[in-house]
């Protein structure tokens, strides 16, 4: 499968849509950084299947236009995905970040932006897609756990994986325990991956990612200087 790289710009600021869910941690922490100066974003749109979540809240308070979609007003989540997608194509973003996005997309949609929508999921894939990811870790006895970005391919947390960043499981740790130390590392994980794309160093050719056009022969790791290296060797 061959995925499109984001669309050629000039100097100016990546145009980013943020679609989430939720509290819209992630959305802050993209938010924080661009006010800071350390990403070259403009987040042009945020939007959620929730009218209640606090992202768009957070989205408002930021000056960001925010949008919700009720999927239950849909007779298919193709007709509700061509709605809401319809709504992002709009603000004509260059990249789309699912952050904290819990409802599938239909294959129609992620095809039509392959290589332009990327997701943060909180696990090291390919262990654990979907839900629940923080019990299932625990339940298998896992010692180390994580958050993944990927680019978003129509098969379910499969596409490839830009960056990662490892957490320890420790012996006392409960699904919220854990989920808490992944939460903490999500932020910069998301934000060092963001700006990677922003500066055109990342792409994805040919399903593929790709650093400075060479292809990643692993997903980068973030340190515990928060910034992105490459994998240790083997």
């Amino acid at each position: 499968m061959h995925a499109r790289g984001p669309h050629p710009r000039a100097a100016s600021a990546l145009r980013v849509a943020v679609l989430a869910s939720g509290r819209g941690s992630n959305l802050q922490a993209l938010v924080d950084a661009r006010d800071a100066g350390d990403l070259a974003i403009d987040i042009v749109g945020v939007f959620s299947d929730r009218a209640e979540a606090p992202v768009l809240e957070r989205a408002r308070r930021a000056g960001i236009r925010a949008t919700s979609l009720a999927p239950a007003g849909f007779a298919r989540r193709a007709a509700f995905d061509a709605a809401l997608f319809a709504a992002v194509d709009h603000v004509q973003p260059h990249l789309i970040v699912c952050a904290g996005y819990m409802r599938l997309i239909s294959s129609a949609a992620v095809r039509r932006h392959l290589g332009r929508m990327i997701n943060i999921h909180p696990s090291l894939l390919p262990q654990y897609p979907g839900l629940d990811t923080h019990a299932r870790a625990l339940a298998d006895g896992a010692t180390e756990h994580g958050a993944s970005v990927h680019f978003v391919i129509p098969a379910l947390d499969a596409g490839p994986v830009i960056a990662q960043a490892r957490v320890p499981v420790l012996p006392d740790d409960d699904a919220a325990a854990l989920s808490q130390r992944v939460l903490a590392r999500e932020h910069a994980l998301l934000v060092r991956s963001v700006a990677l794309i922003a500066d055109g160093r990342i792409d994805c050719d040919g399903g593929h990612v790709r650093l400075d056009r060479s292809p990643l022969s692993a997903p980068l790791q973030l340190g515990a200087d928060d910034r992105l290296h490459a994998a240790p060797a083997a």
